[in-house]
């Protein structure tokens, strides 16, 4: 028995529609005719609905979980418990790890921190899910993030704001919210973040535990929710930087389905945490202190915790990359428009891409936002209202003109890390602000939600690693981060520079 099709040609009245969007004239023969030739090439449309599609694999049982009671989630920084047992021996074993809510976890509700995709099951695992489990990990369930990740504070979160573990009321930061917090409070022992602009960093300095921005395409993104392609960024949240890196050793290296990943090339991440940073060069980013936002304290923190490297035999001078202030403006062209184009027009994949397409999160999330956009946050209907404002009168050559100049930048910062093996500058300029009253203007939501990115988003553009470290505190007991920033593919160097840091310092919470 024949199936119904899916896929109907166009009216004629469709045809005269869409030649009318893309100012054709027109006649109603003209119109029949193109109705014709369409009605060809739609017999492919069903055929593809015959064919099979293949899926990634989903190799280890797991249980649907429950979202928490408040009881359960006391900074809101859960979104679902659900374990997922790895293998019984491996690197990871006895590790207690939680996903960022826009990762796939085969069977278990997904809903990237947004109403739209509540509701949601994902059918695969994403390749880093698998990793982790043939490593050993136990996944312990999915954290709470920020709406579809578009900010940096942890405010958005359709769930509820998450609360800063070290002091309530503050931002704990995002978009990778909840995986630090739960990661800073115990209840998991790693997490894996997302960052385009800054989300796996800002988190972990806003809530006192590591976390790494690997070099872009070096972790697999095939399975997680998408933003922007040449942004996209996904990594791990830990207590210290042995398990950072131990996390990383196991989830990096291509997978053959992720377009980010042309040049990919792994290290021995663990192997490189005992070298210590004898006989290296250390330098201090002149552009990453004294911005309009940034805190005195916050400056002095980290350029004290730079001079600790010179004490462990490195040379540790000051470098000035003047580009880095312009980071933020060619991240802001690239983020909006591509933004709009990838994750909201082309519901979160578009086109003209090879790898792996998510085809069950594609459709349950165009239909989530198309149907109801009122629920997006103000930071996603920001975006995409300016994005496509710069599509329409510009058509996109400011968003081409800051992809070409995210190169100038790269150079730049490839120039420095030619005399220097890493730079370091302050994670955020603040400490964690306060989160927004419930009643508070459009504009106080936003600056909450992305004042804090000039020195994360350049690099975001750039693809270097950066590692943010705690390096001590406020006196209102605020946590205080160092990013450290090393050369393309050498994530290496800057897991062995935080190390060393980590080592001579010991506990931050003392600084």
């Amino acid at each position: 028995m024949a199936k119904f099709p899916t896929v109907r040609t166009p009216t004629v009245e469709e045809v005269l529609d869409l030649g009318d969007d893309f100012g054709l004239n027109l006649s109603l023969e003209d119109a029949e005719s193109f109705q014709g030739l369409m009605a060809g090439t739609i017999e492919s449309y069903h055929r593809l609905d015959d064919l099979a599609e293949p899926k990634l694999p989903v190799n280890y049982p797991r249980t649907t979980g429950y979202r928490p009671p408040p009881e359960e989630n006391r900074y809101n920084a859960w979104y679902w418990k659900s374990e997922v047992q790895g293998k019984k021996r491996g690197p990871l074993s006895g590790k207690k790890i939680v996903l960022k809510d826009n990762i796939c976890l085969a069977g278990v509700p997904m809903m990237n921190g947004s109403s739209i995709l509540e509701g949601y099951v994902p059918d695969i695992d994403a390749t880093l899910v698998t990793r982790i489990l043939d490593a050993g990990g136990t996944i312990v369930g999915k954290a709470a993030n920020t709406n579809l990740c578009v900010d940096g504070g942890s405010a958005t979160t359709a769930t509820g704001m998450v609360e800063n573990p070290h002091k309530k009321g503050y931002s704990a930061g995002g978009s990778s919210s909840g995986s630090a917090v739960l990661v800073s409070v115990g209840e998991a022992d790693m997490g894996m973040g997302g960052d385009q602009g800054g989300s796996i960093r800002i988190p972990a300095c806003w809530s006192g535990v590591v976390g790494h921005k690997p070099t872009h395409g070096l972790v697999p993104y095939t399975g997680v929710f998408p933003i922007e392609m040449t942004l996209d960024h996904t990594g791990p949240l830990a207590r210290n930087v042995t398990d950072t890196a131990l996390l990383l050793q196991a989830i990096a290296g291509p997978d053959g389905f992720d377009p980010r990943q042309g040049n990919c090339k792994t290290q021995d991440y663990i192997k490189a945490l005992s070298k210590g940073v004898k006989g290296m060069k250390i330098g201090i980013l002149k552009e990453g202190f004294g911005h309009e936002e940034s805190e005195k304290v916050v400056d002095q923190k980290v350029k004290s915790a730079a001079k600790v490297f010179k004490s462990l035999g490195a040379t540790v001078k000051e470098v000035s990359v003047p580009m880095h202030l312009d980071g933020i403006h060619i991240w802001n062209a690239i983020a909006v428009e591509g933004a709009t184009e990838l994750m909201l027009k082309g519901n979160g994949f578009g086109t003209n891409w090879e790898g792996y397409y998510t085809t069950s999160l594609l459709d349950a999330y165009a239909k989530g936002w198309r149907s109801r956009p009122n629920d997006l946050s103000e930071t996603v209907k920001t975006v995409m209202m300016l994005g496509e404002y710069m599509h329409r009168n510009y058509n996109g050559r400011y968003y081409a003109k800051a992809q070409n100049l995210s190169r100038t930048l790269r150079d730049a910062y490839d120039a420095a890390l030619s005399e220097y093996d890493v730079i370091v500058l302050p994670t955020l300029p603040q400490t964690a602000t306060k989160l927004p009253a419930p009643d508070c203007s459009r504009e106080d939501y936003l600056d909450t939600a992305l004042n804090m990115i000039r020195n994360t988003s350049p690099f975001d553009c750039s693809g270097h690693p950066a590692i943010s470290i705690p390096c001590g505190k406020s006196s209102g007991g605020l946590p205080i981060g160092m990013m450290i920033v090393g050369k393309h593919y050498d994530d290496a160097s800057v897991l062995r520079v935080a190390r060393a840091y980590e080592k001579k310092a010991g506990s931050w919470k003392k600084n």
